[in-house]
């Protein structure tokens, strides 16, 4: 079907659930209420590393009102983890599992009160005792690799969860042909996912006997999964219910409320409900990771680059999370999008005494291009050649091989991506080279203008071997003609509108009117597992799926089998796993592209930077729906924004010390740059939906580098640590005689 003979694909409709939550009518977690249900409070560590010798429940247990206290003896399964199942679910003595006796970070549960009212259970979470036996700490990810560090997990030596090696090519001939070699280490910080709804939900158990949660998450099925496991419960007896989710960014693919609400709602055989506050949210679920990175690059006069070297140390803090697949994704990104025969990368994610990091929006890729970007840049500028023409030169083309010895998927459009962000940012061709006019400079004395220019790409679909497939099914109901039709597709809508696109997806595959699709989705008891609304996946991948269960299900339809039903499991290509010695690897089977250019106002006295306009073009292969595509790029220019300049959470021996949205600034409405502009391509991917590839996390990857590209065009000074906070900026500023004018 061509685009101008489209149904729904490749059109802006309105969202399916835009009435209710333009109204409010649309119930988050935190909104639903049974009758004669119960409330839940946590009682969190209290040190960075412990062991727990004992928790005197007593006299929270004698409060009035207060029904259960639960604590580490009373789970029976006592683990959970994503990638891993080293965390307790809570810690302290009595419990099976080796070493749930200790707290390892602050973010650990101790204990799960659960009373007639909030109020009585947080009351009794405060009267509890627990006894703590101090152990040694280590919060510096350098240290906690050294030999003799204290040890956070025993089956972990030296602290290090994962290590990745990429060895290709020869380094000595490299640096040989190397005419410049650039250096730096750049250190990015944590990142709070801020989303708007925190963390809540309601167990109870439902009419079949089902242990029943009602929650936000990224994946009903793996929610679905560590309840039971943690319960000792067969799969079937646990039901997971997404209603709205309120924002994700990553932040609630591991568990927070789900199994303790499980616990309470299984023994006690009454609703329970939870609601943490903005604090709660802040300080006891995970972080984006910070990572420090040195780098080594060198390119010849002609800009060819010809060796790389790096070494990237990922804080994992307390527990595994998603930390081997994070680093794992760094490990590949820090070559950036760029073709090059000698590479030397070691990657570490190690584990420390701070609050655990896990997934967020890029994963891994944002903190692998600060450096990558940068240094093409700090290249650029020491070749004297410009910073677009020297990404032309090297940037990665149909059939390139990766750092990983293996070659990219098809439809690598990185090229015709950076020169459409190029001639929309300012740069021309001249004597077929690109170049850029001068910037403007302001009248305002105290301000200096910069332009800067960053790219990148991104994996769609799990990586490294992670099993990936998507269920879908669909009914078709009528007689001589298709009346109506329903889908059932698990993929969680996380507020990027994929339940939408998942309506008109279905309505294209079946050729009928939007009007007529049902969409039945986020319930463990209605859909089959769909995998987790990440890695920029679920378009991609949900969208086969429909096609698949499209196809068979007009297959029976046109064979009168009535009503025409049909389930289909979409597989991509497979992926494998790093080689432990080399990094050989073919990591993923699609991905999409972006670059942008930012213009930006450093005001030399006060330190602040105005951003004034991006432009962000970003391959999508097909925009399912253009204006989701648009809503995507602009909330991650924003977020990315924050990421950048503003967003500093201060850990210090492990404890978050400002865990308020008053002291932890994100960008606002009044922080959003005058002009976002949103260039959309579109070259097909070959396995891709309608050639769609996925767009969520690639316009945040590149924004902070081309931040620090336009600063250093502005003042002449390099940055290597993010958030480019006031603080930080006059400092640098004042350490190259700038300012005060």
């Amino acid at each position: 079907m061509t685009n101008h003979e489209s149904i729904a694909v490749g059109h802006t409709v309105k969202r399916i659930d835009a009435l209710g939550k333009v109204t409010g009518t649309t119930p988050y977690p935190g909104d639903i209420d049974m009758q004669g249900q119960l409330w839940m409070k946590l009682r969190y560590s209290e040190r960075a590393h412990a062991r727990i010798v004992a928790v005197d429940t007593r006299a929270a247990q004698a409060l009035p009102g207060v029904v259960r206290v639960f604590t580490a003896k009373d789970v029976p399964v006592n683990e959970y983890g994503l990638i891993i199942r080293d965390q307790p679910v809570l810690c302290g003595p009595g419990s099976a599992k080796p070493g749930a006796d200790i707290v390892r970070c602050y973010a650990d549960y101790v204990a799960a009160v659960v009373a007639e009212n909030e109020s009585i259970a947080a009351a009794a979470a405060r009267l509890i005792q627990v006894e703590y036996e101090d152990l040694p700490t280590v919060f510096d990810p350098e240290a906690a690799m050294r030999e003799g560090a204290p040890l956070l997990h025993a089956h972990t030596p030296n602290n290090i969860l994962s290590h990745y090696r990429i060895r290709r090519g020869d380094m000595a001939a490299g640096w040989a042909q190397a005419d410049v070699v650039v250096e730096g280490e750049y250190h990015t910080g944590y990142q709070e996912h801020a989303y708007l709804q925190p963390e809540a939900g309601l167990g109870y158990v439902d009419d079949l006997g089902r242990v029943t949660i009602i929650v936000a998450g990224q994946w009903t099925h793996e929610d679905q999964d560590q309840v039971a496991h943690a319960l000792g419960l067969p799969v079937e007896q646990v039901r997971i219910v997404y209603p709205a989710i309120g924002g994700a960014f990553g932040g609630r693919e591991d568990m927070s409320v789900q199994i303790v609400l499980a616990l309470a709602a299984y023994h006690l055989r009454r609703p329970v409900k939870i609601i943490w506050s903005r604090e709660e949210s802040i300080l006891y679920h995970h972080k984006r990771h910070p990572i420090t990175i040195h780098c080594k690059w060198g390119a010849t006069k002609a800009g060819k680059l010809v060796a790389m070297q790096a070494r990237v140390i990922g804080d994992v803090g307390g527990y595994a999370y998603t930390s081997t697949k994070v680093l794992g994704n760094a490990n590949l990104m820090v070559s950036g999008p760029y073709e090059c025969e000698n590479m030397h990368f070691d990657t570490y994610a190690v584990y420390t005494n701070n609050i655990p990091t896990g997934a967020f929006r890029g994963f891994g890729a944002p903190q692998a291009a600060l450096a990558a970007e940068t240094q093409m840049n700090k290249l650029a500028q020491a070749l004297a050649i410009d910073a677009v023409e020297i990404r032309r030169r090297n940037v990665v083309q149909e059939g390139s091989i990766l750092s990983v010895g293996t070659p990219l998927p098809k439809g690598v459009s990185m090229q015709p991506v950076v020169e459409a962000c190029a001639r929309e940012s300012g740069w021309s061709l001249r004597d077929g080279h690109f170049q850029r006019a001068a910037t403007t400079q302001p009248d305002n004395p105290a301000l200096r203008r910069g332009l800067g220019f960053a790219c990148g790409f991104k994996n769609v679909g799990y990586s490294f071997g992670f099993p990936e497939q998507n269920w879908a099914a669909i009914e078709l109901y009528g007689s001589a003609e298709i009346e109506h039709v329903v889908v059932r597709a698990g993929g969680a809508d996380v507020g990027q509108g994929a339940h939408t696109v998942f309506v008109q997806m279905s309505a294209e595959a079946l050729g009928v009117p939007l009007e007529k699709v049902r969409l039945i989705t986020h319930d463990t008891a209605q859909t089959r597992t769909a995998g987790s609304a990440s890695a920029s996946r679920m378009t991609f991948m949900t969208g086969n799926a429909i096609r698949g269960a499209a196809a068979q299900a007009l297959e029976n339809w046109r064979n009168e089998d009535r009503p025409a039903l049909a389930t289909y499991q979409y597989r991509p290509p497979k992926t494998t796993p790093y080689d432990p010695q080399t990094g050989k690897s073919e990591p993923n089977y699609a991905y999409g592209y972006v670059a942008q250019s930012v213009e930006l106002d450093v005001d030399i006295e006060t330190g602040h930077i105005f951003v004034r306009r991006v432009v962000s073009v970003n391959d999508v292969g097909k925009a399912i729906n253009p204006q989701l595509v648009e809503g995507q790029i602009e909330g991650a220019v924003v977020q990315a924004q924050g990421y950048a300049l503003m967003e500093n959470l201060i850990s210090r021996q492990g404890r978050v010390l400002n865990p308020f949205l008053s002291t932890y600034l994100i960008p606002t409405v009044l922080d959003v740059p005058p002009e976002v502009k949103s260039l959309i391509l579109e070259y097909p991917d070959p396995i891709g939906p309608w050639g769609a590839r996925g767009v969520a996390e690639m316009p945040f990857i590149p924004l902070a580098p081309a931040i620090i590209a336009a600063f250093h065009d502005a003042t002449g000074v390099w940055m290597h640590t993010i958030p480019l906070t006031p603080d930080r900026v006059v400092k640098a500023l004042r350490e190259h005689g700038l300012g005060l004018l």
